[in-house]
């Protein structure tokens, strides 16, 4: 082979690889946390797909199902998250919740100190204001599927079950009145 089919050769290879790794490197929702001052523990690593605004901030995560997961206090993320990201804030949240004396409020902001101050702080359902140690949202945390249950079917099951023992509970009243009669 001739050096300059050689030298041809090798700068195709140099654009196909190059143009193969630059496919590859469209960010992740963790590098526009972390370009946004965020921390990337803020969201599970079950996302399937993403989009973001640049002109607004607006964004969308899908995941692979609605998860729960334990931090200081436990956060459910439904299947669709939003929200507004600008530097250190994520505002106008949806599809995130957090556990506060067994009720669950929507979170509906997430912010930090510029500069760092080591807290985050969590604006839950506009009633409770949390503060947490950044450090625990340096990994994405573990997220554990949530089972879904039909409410209605549930219900059903349910009723059907009372009914059945309230049938058996007045038969047996029937039985002793009338024997109680004779």
């Amino acid at each position: 082979m001739s050096s300059s089919s050689l030298h041809l050769v090798s700068i195709l290879l140099i654009l196909f690889i190059s143009r193969s790794s630059s496919a590859d490197d469209s960010p992740s929702f963790s590098s526009i946390l972390r370009s946004h001052g965020l921390p990337i523990g803020l969201v599970p690593n079950r996302i399937t797909s993403f989009t973001v605004d640049p002109a607004t901030g607006r964004f969308e995560i899908i995941l692979q199902r609605a998860c729960n997961a334990k931090f200081e206090n436990r956060v459910h993320y439904d299947f669709n998250v939003t929200g507004l990201i600008s530097y250190g804030q994520i505002a106008d949240l949806s599809g995130m919740s957090a556990q506060e004396l067994f009720l669950w409020f929507p979170v509906k902001e997430i912010r930090v100190d510029v500069p760092s101050s080591g807290l985050i702080y969590f604006d839950v359902g506009g009633v409770v204001f949390k503060q947490f140690s950044l450090s625990l949202f340096d990994a994405p945390p573990e997220c554990l599927d949530v089972e879904t249950i039909d409410v209605d079917q549930e219900f059903v099951t349910h009723s059907d079950d009372l009914k059945d023992r309230l049938e058996r509970s007045l038969y047996h009243q029937q039985g002793n009145a009338l024997r109680a009669s004779s």
